[in-house]
């Protein structure tokens, strides 16, 4: 499978691809935050030494109260794809129901762990049959959401067979009231949190998992002591305390988002979901749309299941923008 097809980010090898195409190039290929946390606010010292106890304590401290979740219910991971890969290590399953279409990774790994695995629309309703049942809210690519009541009942009736809801929420950040992170302890859940997204910074590498104790003690045992960067570390224990910027980001990604979703529409496409980071737009041929933009310098989000649907990320500059509404009306 094509590098691209697979994840977004791959911009390295798109380029190759392009060698004609005008830059710089324009990523709009991952659904990351364009205006990161300003992370130069943090100084150097944790370079020079080892992460402490009390580093790892004061970032769980932060991410915990930015969530509403229980601090003890809260395992600091380095980034959550290593903990999607993990999780089939940890809780043992034969069936387990994934949400499709979805973020591939999760569908992959429990397939490469050889359970009985059933890629669906609606995961939910094989909470009374399946070991565990595995979504993203809100979902990526197409942004569908779950009502945190809904989840909560699957839930209970998952944990009352001794099975488990996995929510990755790595778009949860951008409306808190989705999210089950203040349920974070309670038995048969498990949620991911990721930073890259929100605040822009992935290539720090940090993310959390919430879950009961075993879940955090098993994480622990497999990822070690000093699993967590200093500078990850005093980077999220100041972005999650700033509450002030994540309230402001809000706004500004929810202002930018509706910009998209004008120009994409003046360029002949159809809003069919997404996030205030992404927007998934209906176009007549999408991989034909791809090339085009591509050959423009502008890089989106393809997918092998789909002929007629992109992701789009945000433009962080209104050259960006102008850009990719030049080309779009080429296109179209």
């Amino acid at each position: 499978m094509s590098e691209d097809l697979r994840h977004g980010g791959a911009l390295d090898r798109v380029m190759v691809r392009f060698p004609a195409a005008p830059v710089p190039w324009i990523d709009l290929s991952t659904g990351i935050n364009p205006w990161s946390w300003p992370a130069d606010r943090v100084g150097p010292d944790s370079l020079h030494r080892l992460p402490t106890q009390g580093d790892m304590d004061r970032c769980r401290t932060a991410m915990a109260q930015a969530f509403t979740a229980p601090a003890s219910a809260l395992t600091l991971v380095p980034g959550t794809e290593i903990a999607i890969r993990l999780l089939p290590q940890i809780l043992a399953a034969r069936r387990v129901a994934v949400l499709s279409p979805s973020y591939g990774d999760h569908a992959e790994t429990w397939d490469a762990a050889g359970v009985e695995l059933v890629s669906t629309a609606d995961p939910l309703s094989h909470a009374d049959s399946a070991d565990i049942v595995v979504l993203c809210n809100p979902n990526n690519p197409d942004g569908r959401r779950f009502d945190a009541d809904v989840l909560s009942d699957a839930r209970e009736r998952l944990a009352r067979r001794g099975g488990w809801l996995i929510v990755d929420e790595a778009y949860a950040d951008l409306d808190p009231a989705l999210s089950l992170a203040p349920l974070a302890g309670s038995p048969g859940l498990v949620i991911l949190h990721s930073t890259g997204k929100f605040f822009g910074l992935p290539g720090l590498r940090l993310g959390a998992v919430l879950g009961p104790p075993a879940i955090a003690a098993e994480l622990e045992r497999l990822l070690g002591v000093w699993r967590i960067s200093g500078p990850a570390l005093a980077i999220g224990a100041r972005a999650y305390a700033d509450t002030d910027w994540q309230q402001s980001m809000r706004g500004r990604l929810a202002a930018a988002r509706t910009r998209l979703d004008v120009l994409l529409e003046a360029g002949g496409g159809r809003i069919a979901g997404g996030t205030d980071l992404f927007r998934y737009v209906e176009v007549n041929d999408a991989h034909a749309t791809w090339r085009k933009l591509c050959e423009h310098g502008i890089y989106t989000r393809r997918f092998d299941w789909t002929s007629s649907h992109l992701r789009v990320g945000l433009p962080g500059t209104p050259v960006a923008e102008a850009r990719l509404a030049s080309a779009l009306s080429l296109e179209h």
